[in-house]
């Protein structure tokens, strides 16, 4: 399998492709669509990252019948954590609420998945809120497994409340 830097690929009527810096205002449109708030900050520097030259940087862009109905957006890393191996992660997907179902978020991880093994990428992690069912569903429908290792948060106010009643 190879990496072109202009994936184009077209499953079942969904066109999928490099994410532009001309697309930042459909993905901040959808994902608002998607989570009820308009994200610019952050998706103007993952956009920004996203397209820039340095082939570390993974991200698609979905469209059916000329439409952007989509994005996923990852990243490689080098090493990171302490794995030797480099390993990419599904930072944000996106699908369009009219095309759940429709093959749009499948497409992106099928283009998504040639990319990275093109790039000698094994394995790509993502999180996802426990509550959100629709999207652990989906991830296990496209083969994702709970990873071998924990993600822990620190609350920095409860820290600092624990720091305070153990002096």
């Amino acid at each position: 399998m190879t990496y072109s830097t202009t994936p184009t690929r077209e499953l079942e009527g969904v066109l999928v492709r490099n994410l532009r810096p001309s697309d930042l205002e459909s993905v901040i449109a959808l994902d608002a669509k998607l989570i009820g708030r308009r994200r610019e900050e952050y998706f103007k520097l993952k956009l920004k990252l996203a397209t820039n030259e340095t082939g570390v940087e993974v991200s698609l862009a979905a469209e059916f019948d000329g439409l952007f109905v989509g994005f996923a957006i990852a990243r490689v890393f080098y090493g990171e954590f302490g794995i030797a191996e480099p390993a990419a992660v599904l930072e944000v997907v996106g699908v369009h609420p009219d095309c759940g179902g429709s093959g749009v978020g499948h497409a992106l991880l099928e283009q998504l998945t040639t990319n990275l093994l093109g790039l000698g990428v094994r394995r790509v992690s993502t999180e996802v809120g426990w509550d959100n069912q629709v999207m652990l569903g989906f991830l296990h429908h496209e083969g994702f497994q709970p990873a071998r290792r924990f993600c822990l948060d620190l609350d920095c106010e409860e820290h600092r409340r624990l720091r305070d009643t153990r002096d």
